[in-house]
């Protein structure tokens, strides 16, 4: 049922009129100049590290597929943190919680999610790579050809655009009631949603089916995927066989950190929100595993770091030159 107060949106007037207030972190007011510069230095040096992932890969002459993933993987937490972390800083500059218009507010969300949706499906693929490399070895070059992993970075970006699109689409469809602040630094799914000017669970139903199309098909891929690695693995001699898990630990770890964080948000009744301990998660989850995720596998992967020494190297040649 509707809650007293609420304003229906029949028209696009009222809506491209409307407009949000994100808190962010009002109620930290003391720390706001701190936590204004924590933000900006790791922003910052998330940028700096995710451009350089990303520009000594294309430097490469030759893409292996894992090279190639992780390209895009740096990419898309490039994109990811200018959609959420300027709004945010901006929000710690204002006293009272910045403002975001309807559109504004949709488009953030939309660009959220197909981001974060993408990088579940990219995960997915890369899971599928490591499966390839480690069970087919021998056929390894002809299954991850140059055109499989462009398809399959195609399709990851497409089918997470899609999806997102809809949901964001329902979500702002609903009535909102009067308030129209949001207790959060950006306009995360949760957040819009507890404003929703209705007492039933139908609201949640595309959060619903966005969750298993972007969290849990693509976590069921990459448990199949490990599970055939892991059946592999016991048939190698102990050498081989850590030599073959090496070669996994770095997607692993940003797959736990991804999926931890994603699933406690957003795979929850709407009764169990609670604001605080969101924005706590979502800080984590929008800073500092973009951060992670380069510092991750450049000190784990062996191609990246020879890259990035030639880099530095061609560096040190042309200051003397």
């Amino acid at each position: 049922m509707p809650c007293e107060g609420c304003m229906e949106r029949d028209n696009m007037s009222t809506a491209a009129t409307m407009d949000f207030l994100l808190l962010g972190f009002s109620e930290l007011l003391c720390l706001r100049v701190l936590l204004f510069l924590i933000f900006l230095i790791v922003h910052l040096v998330t940028l700096a590290a995710n451009m350089m992932i990303c520009m000594a890969v294309v430097m490469e002459p030759s893409h292996p597929p894992m090279l190639f993933f992780l390209c895009q993987l740096s990419a898309i937490e490039l994109c990811y943190t200018l959609v959420i972390v300027p709004k945010a800083l901006l929000g710690l500059a204002v006293v009272d919680g910045s403002t975001i218009s309807f559109l504004g507010c949709a488009a953030q969300m939309q660009l959220f999610v197909a981001l974060g949706g993408a990088e579940c499906l990219l995960l997915a693929a890369m899971s599928y790579d490591r499966y390839v490399a480690i069970c087919q070895p021998l056929r390894y070059a002809a299954v991850m050809s140059q055109g499989l992993c462009r398809r399959l970075a195609l399709m990851c970006g497409l089918g997470a655009f899609a999806v997102a699109l809809g949901l964001t689409a329902a979500v702002f469809r609903l009535p909102f009631c009067q308030s129209h602040r949001i207790n959060h630094f950006f306009c995360d799914v949760p957040a819009v949603l507890h404003l929703a000017c209705t007492h039933s669970y139908a609201p949640e139903l595309p959060l619903l089916a966005a969750c298993v199309l972007l969290l849990l098909l693509p976590f069921l891929l990459i448990l199949a995927s490990y599970t055939c690695i892991a059946a592999a693995l016991l048939h190698i001699t102990s050498v081989g066989r850590g030599k073959a898990f090496s070669t996994c630990i770095s997607h692993l770890a940003i797959t736990l950190l991804h999926y931890g964080c994603a699933t406690f948000i957003y795979i929850r009744p709407k009764s169990s929100y609670s604001p605080a301990r969101d924005k706590v998660v979502s800080l984590v989850y929008t800073n500092i595993t973009p951060l992670m995720y380069p510092l991750i596998y450049s000190l784990r992967n062996k191609e990246i770091r020879g890259i990035l020494r030639k880099m530095l190297r061609r560096k040190k040649i042309a200051q003397v030159n």
